[in-house]
């Protein structure tokens, strides 16, 4: 059985270079010493040594509590997440022989989508002959983005893919 794979930065005895640049707890430079050396003395002030910079040469390692670090880190990382805003497709589905009610009705679920940050796709299915009459779709997608043009942008313009013609458009 392998040991546990380690997460976050190395430290004490887990730091492989032979030699680190050292900042103590206070945040001062002591300079490149020893990897040994520098793991006795966080000892004696009662911290561990962890490596900040590894990708450095020589790696540069600090005076802390590696505890306290990744408890620290973890609530940071917590923090982006929750800020984090995923943006979403919706979808927004309608007929080339819409009516205005029907259509009303459509928008404003549009512009709630639009308020929330979220990309709309708007799909327009033609069913039998009404793909003789690929204007009167266009016509209702050109009338929405008419109508959402102060608050969105077209990302994709209308399009036929077989019997549906889409359109996206994403917040301003």
């Amino acid at each position: 059985m392998a040991p546990p794979t380690m997460t976050g930065p190395r430290y004490n005895q887990f730091i492989q270079a032979p030699k680190v640049r050292v900042i103590d707890e206070n945040g001062e430079n002591l300079g490149v010493m020893y990897t040994r050396e520098a793991f006795e003395q966080a000892q004696e002030v009662g911290l561990d040594l962890v490596e900040i910079s590894p990708g450095a040469d020589p790696p540069v390692a600090k005076f802390l509590d590696i505890g306290r670090y990744k408890y620290e880190a973890q609530k940071k990382a917590n923090e982006q997440r929750k800020r984090q805003k995923t943006q979403e497709i919706k979808e927004i589905k309608m007929r080339p022989n819409i009516d205005d009610h029907d259509y009303q009705t459509k928008m404003k679920k549009v512009f709630e989508f639009l308020e929330e940050g979220d990309k709309v796709k708007l799909t327009l299915r033609f069913r039998g002959r009404e793909m003789a009459h690929n204007q009167l779709g266009m016509a209702v997608l050109q009338r929405v983005a008419e109508d959402t043009a102060a608050m969105a942008k077209i990302e994709q313009h209308p399009r036929l893919e077989g019997r549906q013609m889409l359109m996206v458009i994403a917040p301003k």
